[in-house]
Order: structure tokens, then C-alpha cells, then sequence
């Protein structure tokens, strides 16, 4: 019986084929070369791949035997996920290998730009010797603040507090004690920018984190302030921060990632890089030999369970494993409600119940609890997402979690409940089902609220005092504004008169319109839910 074949497509480590071992035949061919690498395809099993090979509908058709792409490193913009998902290949990559090195370049920013270290250094390369010129300042008790404590703020947290300074941080999903434990005072963001000595920002990027640092923050910020990403290009407004650097509303930025990437080398183009004040790496986060080393050796690792048949847990778009037939139709639906689930909680959850119930009973379905966990973490963590992962993102929150499976089921043959507990004392509940010969995800309950809603990639939920016109006025709004409604429900109003509309839109609604939406038909419940793939 032949090998399976891996196909080495640039250039990994000794250590990464070690971890392959010897059941595979492994290959290389120049990924970057489109002539090559498409006629390599043909009988692959498996391709690795760093950021220069790009694997898109055409590269995964070219590869009739593909069963895994994997990405040694964080960021997948190169693979085209929902081709790979179409085609039944499974895409890997790896989550973890890069938060340490991540942390420290931040870390880097921070003393460059509290010493002026680059500044100072290319005077001097010059053959100059102005000491007075760069007069920096101590970390020591002074405030940091950290926006987005997942797994790397956490490792700041624990570097830059070797230093004496106090860390504040923001972040909505992030438990108190869980705060505490890192010895890192929870803060709102307008707390956090106003008291700090230096901001780093540590988000996913979604609709509602792009831009999130932009003039309105910037203004709440001390004039001697230093803020700091390296984690999303987009996350601060540049625009808005070379106004804030050149007219003196904060004194320094240290920027690793930018909105296009690269950036252009011309100052007039991209102004930021011709400002003193401001210190620039190009997207160095990974570029270290042990992150690079991580990334190989962990995604050899998971090509090998994949190809074994074996549980595949940095999987991002499928499970791998023994996974039931009628059991994997579900995971991207229970998936997707954990993505609903976090955007509709006001709070930060502190348990959760995972709750499956009808003829499923009768299967393993303990994926869906790692699938529950993705989702809710998905847009809310700036690291990727797994199934190895997701479980310990809730044990670092103290997010306990509990997977219950009865048989019965009255209303549907299926139905899968998301049950949590939130850190203000509320509960909210997502019910979800698969409908139909087709298989069609649907929405089928929000907080007791009975609806029917097939998911979609923009959803606006919203509840109110149930009364006439409502619909005619949000209709209106959106109809006047170009916003296509796909679907709409309206749940019948439960014993407090409040009833519960969930539209599906064909595109996101901007944020100053939903301000006015929600005042319109004056709901105490008024969420616009974007969801990462569907």
C-alpha cells in the first residue's frame, strides 16, 4: 500500500519533518511557483505551507486526494476555508506557537518607546551624540493598560508587572476573578485610556473592534501616553492617530501591523512613517526561530492525525476524528450558535451548558461542546480559534461548562441549547436545529422566545414593547438606507408585553444607524450579530 503523500510546499524546519515520521511520503515543491505547485497537487494527501504559497479554489481543484492544508503559523489569509470546507479538506494551522513571541515584541515596543531606543540609535549611525534629545521616562509606577486580556495580554500582564507598574485592562468577556488572578484590574475602556501611561491593544478584528482606538479615544488619552499593536492592522484608526501624534494629544506609537499590509514606503502615502514619535516593525509578531520551529513541528503533528484518521484538535474549519455522520452536520451549527450566543450576552459568561437533546442522544456528541467553546470565543479572543484551544480560553476565564444529552426532544427530532450564566446574575439561552432534507441551520429560541430563523452571516436581533408599526419603522429606516431585509420574525410578546424581532439583513448596518434604530423603536435588547462564516 502506498504512502500518503505530504507535499512540502516552502521551506520548514528539520524538526517539522521529524514530526512527520516515517509513514508519509514526504515531497517539496516552490509554492510561490503557481506552475509548479498545481501539478504537484494532483496526488498530494497533505500540504504545508508558511504565507507564500497560496492555496485558493483553484490550488484545492487541482487536488482531487487533498484531506488537509496546513498553515505552519497564525493567520490563514492565504487559504481559501470555505473552498477547503466545500471540498471536504480539513485546514490546521497553529494557534499557540507565536503568543509568547508576540508578547515579548510588545513588551519591545514599549521600552523603544519609553527610551526612544530607535531614535537614539540612528542619530548616533548618523555620528551624532545628542543625549539631551532623548530623554525617555521609567516604566516604574507608571500604568499600563491592556485591551483584550486573552492569552497574550496575559503574558504581558506577567512581563511588564516585573517592572512596578500597575496593569489595568478591558475586556467585556473577562471575568473578575479571572482578572485577579492575573493581578490586573478590570476597567471600562474610557477608564483604561485615561489612566494609562501606555495602551496596547491585544483584539480580534471584527466589525466592531476595526477602528475602536480612533479620535474619540484618543482625546481621553494623557498627552504623555504611549499606544502600542501588535496584534490587528486596523484595530487603531491611523488617520486618527497621526492627528493624535502630530498634534500632541499622546506622545508615541509603536505599530507592527497596519490596515494594509505593507504599507506604503512613500511618507506622504503613509504619513505615520515619517513621524519621530512613532516606532515601526513589519509584522515581526511570529518572526522568531522558536515560534517558527513551534509552528512546524505543531502543524507535522496535526497532518499526521489527520492523515491517521484521529482527532485533529487546531482543526479551524472541520473536526477530524471518529466523528459520527449524523453527529458532524451539527458541529458547524452548534458552531454558530455559540457566535449568536456571544453576541447577544451583555456580559462576561461565567458557565455554560451545552445541552443536547432528541435521537442524537444515542451518539458521542462531545465534540459539540468543543464546538460551543469556538464559537463563543471566536470574535472575542485576538488568537485564532480551535478545539484545543476553546476549552482552555473558558478554564482561564473560570468559564465552567457541562455537556447534558437526553433523548427527549418534543418539538424537533433534534435540538441542540446553549444555557449560560453571565457575570451580571442573568441567564441566556440560543436553541438551534438542523431543518429539513436539506439540513438548514436554523435559530429556533432566544431567552424562551420561540423563533425560526435560518442563519445567516448578519443577524439583528432586537426586543421591545410590543405595539403597532414597529415593523414599519425599522422597515422604513432600512429600506431608506440601501439594507436589504432577507427575513424576519417577530416572537410574540412574553408575560412582560415584550416582544422579540430578529431580522436577517444582506449586509451590516452601520453603527450610527443602529443607534438610531434602537432608539426608534425604543428596545431594552438591541443587538447586530456578524458571524465569521457561514
Amino acid at each position: 500500500m502506498p504512502k500518503p503523500v505530504v507535499l512540502i510546499a516552502e521551506e520548514l524546519s528539520p524538526a517539522t519533518i521529524e514530526a512527520l515520521g516515517p509513514d508519509f511520503e514526504v515531497r517539496s515543491v516552490d509554492g510561490a511557483d503557481r506552475a509548479a505547485l498545481l501539478p504537484a497537487l494532483a496526488d498530494a494527501d497533505a500540504v504545508l505551507i508558511r504565507s507564500a504559497t497560496k492555496m485558493d479554489a483553484e490550488a484545492i481543484a487541482a487536488a482531487p486526494s487533498l484531506k488537509v492544508i496546513a498553515r505552519a503559523g497564525v493567520g490563514l489569509d492565504n487559504v481559501d476555508i470555505k473552498a477547503a470546507t466545500s471540498a471536504g479538506v480539513m485546514v490546521v494551522n497553529a494557534p499557540t506557537s507565536n503568543i509568547i513571541s508576540a508578547a515579548e515584541l510588545t513588551v519591545g515596543h514599549i521600552l523603544s518607546l519609553a527610551r526612544h531606543i530607535p531614535a537614539a540609535h540612528s542619530s548616533l549611525a548618523a555620528g551624532a551624540w545628542k543625549r539631551s534629545s532623548f530623554t525617555g521616562t521609567e516604566l516604574y509606577e507608571k500604568t499600563v493598560g491592556i485591551i483584550g486580556l486573552g492569552r497574550i495580554g496575559a503574558l504581558i500582564a506577567a512581563r511588564v508587572q516585573a517592572f512596578g507598574v500597575s496593569v489595568v485592562a478591558y475586556d467585556p468577556y473577562v471575568t473578575p476573578t479571572r482578572a485577579q488572578q492575573l493581578g490586573v484590574q478590570l476597567v471600562s475602556l474610557d477608564e483604561l485610556l485615561r489612566t494609562s501611561d501606555f495602551v496596547t491593544i491585544h483584539m480580534p478584528k471584527t466589525p466592531e473592534t476595526t477602528g475602536m482606538i480612533g479620535a474619540a479615544q484618543f482625546e481621553i488619552m494623557k498627552d504623555s501616553a504611549y499606544v502600542v499593536n501588535v496584534a490587528r492592522g486596523g484595530l487603531i484608526d491611523e488617520e486618527a492617530l497621526y492627528t493624535a501624534l502630530t498634534t500632541g494629544q499622546i506622545a508615541g506609537a509603536g505599530l507592527d501591523v497596519f490596515t494594509s499590509e505593507p504599507p506604503a514606503q512613500d511618507g506622504t502615502a503613509f504619513p505615520l512613517l515619517s513621524l519621530p514619535n512613532v516606532v515601526v516593525t513589519p509584522h515581526l509578531g511570529a518572526s522568531t526561530e522558536e515560534a517558527q520551529e513551534k509552528a512546524g513541528v505543531s502543524v507535522a503533528k496535526s497532518v499526521k492525525l489527520a492523515l491517521e484518521g484521529d482527532l485533529v484538535p487546531d482543526a479551524v474549519n472541520v473536526a477530524g476524528g471518529v466523528i459520527d455522520p449524523f453527529v458532524r452536520p451539527g458541529i458547524a451549527l452548534v458552531e454558530q450558535l455559540g457566535q449568536i450566543f456571544t453576541g447577544l450576552a451583555p456580559s462576561a459568561l461565567t458557565s455554560l451548558d451545552i445541552e443536547v437533546r432528541g435521537e442524537l442522544a444515542d451518539y458521542d456528541v462531545s465534540v459539540y461542546r468543543l464546538a460551543a467553546l469556538k464559537g463563543i470565543f471566536t470574535n472575542i479572543v485576538s488568537e485564532n480559534v480551535s478545539y484545543v484551544n476553546a476549552p482552555l480560553f473558558a478554564e482561564q476565564r473560570g468559564i465552567e461548562t457541562r455537556l447534558i444529552v437526553e433523548s427527549e426532544s418534543p418539538l424537533y427530532r433534534n435540538i441542540t441549547i446553549l444555557r449560560g450564566t453571565l457575570s451580571d446574575g442573568t441567564v441566556l439561552t440560543v436553541e438551534g436545529t438542523l431543518a429539513g432534507t436539506r439540513m438548514v441551520p436554523k435559530v429556533v429560541g432566544i431567552n424562551g422566545y420561540e423563533v425560526e430563523v435560518p442563519i445567516s452571516r448578519y443577524h439583528v436581533v432586537m426586543r421591545y414593547a410590543d405595539r403597532p408599526g414597529i415593523v414599519a419603522i425599522y422597515g422604513q429606516k432600512l429600506g431608506e438606507a440601501g439594507i436589504n431585509i432577507a427575513g424576519l420574525q417577530v416572537a410574540r410578546p412574553d408575560a412582560s408585553g415584550r416582544a422579540l424581532s430578529v431580522l436577517t439583513v444582506d449586509s451590516p448596518i452601520p453603527e450610527a444607524m443602529l443607534d438610531e434604530l434602537r432608539d426608534a423603536v425604543a428596545a431594552d435588547l438591541f443587538r447586530q450579530i456578524e458571524l465569521s462564516e457561514v
